[in-house]
């Protein structure tokens, strides 16, 4: 009997172990893992990309005498960085209706632009910062500003674009691309080609502070009066050393951005600058600030401008003393009464034409006595 007892003991005794092998491994199971670390797992937000985010799967549980800690979550990635808003511009005729689609092709948030600082990308606590960049297609030619051309208004409310006419120039040059990085801000410059021979280094200052850089004629002549009214070779020949020189002083691509001196506009050469797929710029405020000689006078005349229009293109001379001394308090100045500041670029850079670079090289060759090195013929004698 004793024995009986004994054999019925050790039959239970394994079946119990037995069974607990089994529960053992079921709790082991791939499945009954990634339930108990999702039941544990705290939700994450949903981070804003266009494309769902993909959920790790965590490894599977470690015996549960040992279980394993929850896999955290990988951190998103990175969005895309938003492009330029482009404006797709084909103008044939200026002032006909814009063409379907000719409007603004993508919507980008305030801030964005990859080709240049924005907002979220200023380092300088408190600075104005960019609004927008825009991006212009420069086929065909368009035409801006609302003094002369109807056609493409692409700014918003409280918008304002800064562009400066005739330089680049000793000390106000600098002087306003101070006052712009200053407040991570960036404008467009009309340099003249003349000028720009003389100052390459302001040009290439210009160009790395990421300011965009179009062109303004060879030497600033008013292209509707003779003899350039009469002799369009002649008037192509003033935009294209222009073009020319501005390109040269850069070294590098500069904007297929054209503005006529004095606003003057003849038809024939705007269908000429479409030909060149070159963008013309008028105004939509002028500071005439050629006429004024103290900065607050500038400042005043900007503002209650812009105060009264609520936008614009507004255009400034960085040739100009007292527009250089204005930048840093209408900077100021604008950014307290709302105003936004928006970035121009181009969409592709402008082409030089072979003869025009080949007469900017002549410049410099028309004194034939010029050969000798300037050490050779110019020696401090005295003083430093």
């Amino acid at each position: 009997m004793r024995a009986l007892i004994i054999v019925v003991a050790t039959l239970a005794t394994l079946g119990l172990a037995a069974f607990g092998v089994v529960a053992a491994q079921r709790a082991n199971l791939p499945g009954s893992a990634v339930v108990a670390v999702q039941a544990a797992k705290p939700v994450a937000p949903l981070a804003a990309s266009p494309v769902s985010e993909k959920i790790a799967q965590p490894a599977v549980q470690a015996p549960i005498a040992a279980p394993a800690a929850a896999t955290p979550a990988p951190a998103p990635a990175p969005a895309a960085p938003a492009q330029p808003i482009r404006l797709a511009q084909n103008s044939a005729a200026p002032n006909g209706p814009a063409p379907a689609g000719a409007a603004l092709a993508t919507a980008t948030p305030p801030g964005s632009g990859a080709a240049a600082n924005s907002t979220g990308s200023c380092d300088k606590p408190g600075a104005m910062g960019l609004a927008r960049t825009v991006e212009i297609d420069t086929k065909g030619g368009p035409a801006f500003g609302f003094e002369h051309f109807k056609q493409y208004d692409f700014l918003r409310e409280h918008e304002v674009v800064l562009t400066f006419d005739d330089g680049p120039w000793p000390e106000n040059t600098p002087a306003v691309i101070k006052a712009l990085t200053d407040e991570c801000v960036k404008a467009t410059f009309f340099e003249i080609g003349e000028h720009a021979t003389w100052h390459p280094e302001i040009s290439k200052m210009v160009a790395a502070a990421g300011m965009t850089i179009g062109s303004h004629t060879w030497s600033h002549k008013d292209l509707a009066k003779n003899p350039y009214a009469s002799d369009i070779e002649q008037a192509k020949q003033e935009i294209e050393m222009g073009v020319s020189a501005v390109h040269a002083a850069v070294d590098g691509p500069i904007a297929p951005f054209f503005r006529f001196p004095d606003l003057q506009q003849p038809p024939v050469l705007l269908s000429y600058l479409g030909e060149r797929n070159i963008a013309t710029f008028s105004t939509d405020l002028d500071s005439f600030d050629f006429k004024i000689r103290r900065p607050e006078q500038v400042i005043k005349s900007v503002m209650t401008k812009l105060e009264k229009r609520g936008k614009g293109i507004v255009l400034m001379h960085d040739f100009q003393h007292a527009t250089a001394e204005a930048m840093p308090e209408l900077l100021r100045q604008l950014k307290a009464a709302g105003f936004k500041v928006v970035h121009m670029v181009p969409k592709a850079p402008v082409t030089t034409i072979a003869k025009y670079d080949e007469m900017l090289r002549t410049q410099d060759k028309l004194s034939v006595n010029n050969t000798r090195p300037e050490n050779a013929v110019v020696r401090t004698i005295s003083g430093n």
